[in-house]
């Protein structure tokens, strides 16, 4: 007699399932670091446009080698520059009135990410909240 098989055993059922838990642990944390180093990536553009955006501002013969402060956002642009979406930028100038001595700072924080990136004297530096401070101890 010929047995109709209709569906699938319990056996069958349950190895798909561990193949599919398998795949999904090994994806997720690719993804989300993934995820984390295009946030750095948008912070570190952004502070690049901006760092161009000041020296143009700074090379203007109106504005006497001074640079401007202040913050933006995706909503409040400043002096023309819109970061990208979740990030804000924080601009930080050192002017010297009467002088054409001046320098600036920016950070940079994303929404999304735990990151955030400085630019001082064109290096930027990007560090995470929960990142310790290295150094020595001494007992």
């Amino acid at each position: 007699m010929a047995e109709n098989r209709n569906g699938f055993t319990l056996i069958e059922i349950l190895i798909v399932c561990v193949v599919l838990g398998i795949l999904a642990a090994t994806a997720i944390p690719r993804y989300s670091g993934a995820k984390e180093k295009a946030h750095a990536a948008a912070m570190k553009a952004d502070l690049h446009n901006v760092a161009v955006l000041e020296e143009q501002y700074a090379s203007d013969p109106i504005n006497h080698g001074q640079y401007f402060s202040g913050t933006a956002t995706a909503d409040t642009p400043l002096n023309g520059f819109t970061p990208s979406p979740g990030v804000t930028v924080t601009l930080t100038a050192f002017n010297t009135p009467g002088t054409q001595f001046a320098d600036w700072a920016a950070v940079v924080k994303h929404s999304e990410s735990s990151e955030s990136c400085e630019m001082k004297t064109g290096v930027v530096t990007c560090t995470t909240t929960n990142a310790m401070t290295t150094g020595v101890l001494n007992p």
